[in-house]
C-alpha cells in the first residue's frame, strides 16, 4: 500500500471509530509507529482536525465529517452480496434498511462502477426459504433488543410441544446456522435457551431494560461447555476428504451439537471439541461424515455410530427391502 492510500485508509478508520490507537494502526498497515505519527501530522497539515489523547489514541473533533469516501468496485460488489443476503435471510424490515443503505452506496459510485453493479446484480441470487413470507419481522427487532438490552415478548412454537407458549426473554446475540437463532435468557424456563427465529409466531419489544447475565455469545458457548450434564466429545475431521458443500454443512450445523472450540492440526486434520448431553443424537449428525471423522473420545460414541450404521445397512442392503 502506498502512502496516499494508507493515509486515506487511516482517515476512514478515524471516521468509523471513536478512538484509534497508534499501535493498532501500525499493526494494521504494517508500518512503524513513527510512520503513523508522520501520517497523522500530514492529516493535520491538510486541515483535518485530529486530536490525540495520551494512552488512548487519535480521534476526530466531534461533528467533523468529510464527503463520502469513494468505494472501489470490489467493495461495492461485496456490499451488493450483503444486500441480497439481507433481503432473503433476515426479515422485511432489515431488507428495506439494507436496500436503502445500498442506494446511498450507488449514489457515490462512479458511473462505470454503478453500471457494473447493475449488470452483475441479476447474476447473484440467494434462494429464499419457503416459509420466509410467513415470518414476523423478528430479526431487526431482536438486534435492537440486544443493543439496548430490552426484554422481548415471544409467542414461540417449540419443536417438542404441540401448543405455542408465551415467553419473556433477555436476548444476548443472534447467529445463523441453516436458520437464524437468538440466544436469550428465558424467564419462563429460568435458564438460557436457543430460539429459532422461524418458530417465532409473534414478537414485541418491551420497555423493560434488563441487566445482562452474560455479555457475549462466546460467554454463552463457554458456559454451555462447562455444564455438568454435558459429556465431552473430541472428534478429528479430515477436511480434504469432504466435498466443499459437505464441509460447509459441517461448520453450519456444529453449533447445534454442542460445539465448544476447534483447532487445526499439523497434518491438516481439524480437531473439534463438543459438549453434548445425548450421544445418540450426536451420532445421527456424524454418520454422513463416515470416512472423514475419527472419534477420539468417548469410546461409547463408537458404539452408537456402529449400531446406527448397522441399522442403516440392514435396512438398505436387505434384498427383501430392495
Amino acid at each position: 500500500m502506498n502512502r496516499f492510500d494508507r493515509i486515506t485508509a487511516i482517515l476512514i478508520q478515524l471516521q468509523a471509530k471513536r478512538v484509534v490507537s497508534g499501535p493498532a494502526l501500525a499493526e494494521q498497515f504494517g508500518v512503524s509507529l513513527r510512520t503513523v505519527y508522520r501520517d497523522m501530522r500530514t492529516l493535520e497539515e491538510a486541515g483535518v482536525p485530529v486530536t490525540a489523547e495520551y494512552g488512548a489514541g487519535y480521534s476526530l473533533v466531534e461533528g467533523y465529517r468529510l464527503p463520502p469516501v469513494m468505494f472501489t468496485r470490489d467493495e461495492a460488489t461485496a456490499l451488493l452480496t450483503a444486500e441480497k443476503l439481507a433481503a432473503h435471510l433476515t426479515d422485511a424490515s432489515t431488507a428495506q434498511r439494507s436496500a436503502a443503505a445500498m442506494d446511498k452506496v450507488r449514489a457515490v459510485l462512479r458511473h462505470p462502477d454503478r453500471d457494473h453493479l447493475a449488470t452483475l446484480a441479476p447474476h447473484i441470487q440467494v434462494l429464499e426459504p419457503r416459509d420466509q413470507a410467513r415470518r414476523p419481522n423478528a430479526y431487526q427487532l431482536l438486534v435492537a433488543a440486544v443493543a439496548t438490552r430490552q426484554v422481548v415478548h415471544l409467542r414461540y412454537q417449540a419443536a417438542d410441544h404441540d401448543v405455542p407458549s408465551s415467553r419473556d426473554i433477555e436476548p444476548i446475540g443472534l447467529y445463523l446456522s441453516q436458520q437464524w437463532h437468538v440466544v436469550a435468557y428465558c424467564r419462563l424456563r429460568q435458564d438460557f435457551r436457543n430460539f429459532r427465529l422461524d418458530r417465532i409466531q409473534q414478537v414485541a419489544l418491551s420497555s423493560e431494560v434488563f441487566a445482562p447475565r452474560l455479555d457475549t455469545l462466546q460467554q454463552y458457548w463457554a458456559a454451555e461447555a462447562t455444564r455438568r450434564h454435558k459429556e465431552k466429545v473430541v472428534l478429528r475431521f479430515q477436511p480434504a476428504v469432504l466435498q466443499p458443500a459437505t464441509l460447509q454443512h459441517l461448520h453450519d450445523t456444529k453449533y447445534q451439537y454442542g460445539w465448544a472450540h476447534e483447532q487445526a492440526l499439523p497434518g491438516g486434520d481439524l480437531e473439534m471439541t463438543l459438549f453434548l448431553g445425548s450421544l445418540p443424537y450426536l451420532a445421527t449428525w456424524l454418520l454422513p461424515y463416515a470416512g472423514a471423522v475419527t472419534v477420539v473420545e468417548p469410546a461409547a460414541l463408537h458404539e452408537h455410530l456402529r449400531e446406527l450404521a448397522q441399522r442403516a445397512h440392514y435396512f438398505f442392503a436387505s434384498p427383501s427391502r430392495g
